[in-house]
């Protein structure tokens, strides 16, 4: 198994997805990806679970703080200085929209925009060191930033982490020390134009035909065709209340 017991700043971390009703989304991702979710924090947590993997940690769930936002799956990077980086992201043009705060005794977060609006957090371990398992079947294993500028994001995102940029025009690889750690490509043209800038994340599957079939039947829907890619065959689906998440199989290991 691709176990982790923490990960080099930088590097995306963890992953949860916000949505109204908790209880609705760890029935359809128990059922599609084999997790086990635990609402066991207690008050303080504000209704903040856990889902478990083989006993192991793999992302988080909570409900949305403002209802005026969508259900999302949200892409939480690594650092050693979050008051740095949040400095780091004003001085590159980002949006500081959460201010660096403490998360119990688990660590602290903060939460921004980059330069064209896509959303993403910061994560400074203390308890919580991240996922505890990445890149198996029903596991997290990859981030991707969809954008419709990415010479911006290509001078942002290497101030605040200090990524590398790899790859052709069509798809970029972040990379740390000569490692990809995510990736980059721009928006579809024939998406429609209010489909906003967005970290899309992904979970590895045997088959990925055979669980978007399976997504479907759980009340989801598939928007998008199945694509044979570099990485793997992938697609991407909504969960039933509106997050947005992809599928891949046989993708390498890349965390």
């Amino acid at each position: 198994m691709s176990l982790r017991d923490g990960f080099v700043p930088g590097t995306p971390c963890w992953v949860d997805v916000s949505v109204p009703d908790t209880d609705a989304a760890a029935r359809f991702y128990d059922g599609l990806l084999g997790w086990r979710a635990g609402f066991d924090a207690g008050p303080e947590s504000g209704g903040y679970g856990q889902f478990h993997l083989n006993g192991k940690r793999v992302a988080g769930i909570g409900p949305l703080m403002d209802p005026s936002h969508p259900p999302a799956w949200t892409t939480y990077i690594a650092t050693d200085d979050i008051d740095a980086t949040t400095a780091r992201v004003r001085e590159a043009g980002g949006q500081v929209l959460v201010e660096p705060m403490q998360v119990l005794q688990a660590g602290r977060l903060a939460g921004y925009l980059d330069r064209e609006g896509a959303y993403f957090m910061a994560w400074q371990p203390l308890e919580h060191k991240g996922a505890e398992l990445v890149n198996e079947p029903g596991a997290w294993s990859w981030n991707e930033l969809n954008t419709r500028d990415p010479a911006a994001a290509q001078e942002f995102y290497p101030k605040v982490f200090g990524w590398d940029a790899g790859g052709d025009a069509f798809y970029t690889e972040w990379k740390i020390d000569d490692r990809t750690i995510g990736g980059m490509m721009p928006i579809p043209p024939e998406l429609p134009p209010d489909v906003p800038p967005h970290w899309l994340v992904y979970f590895a599957v045997d088959d990925v035909d055979a669980s978007a079939k399976l997504a479907v039947e759980l009340g989801g829907e598939q928007t998008s065709p199945f694509v044979d890619s570099p990485a793997g065959r992938l697609t991407v689906l909504r969960d039933p209340q509106g997050a947005v998440f992809a599928l891949i199989s046989g993708l390498q290991e890349r965390h």
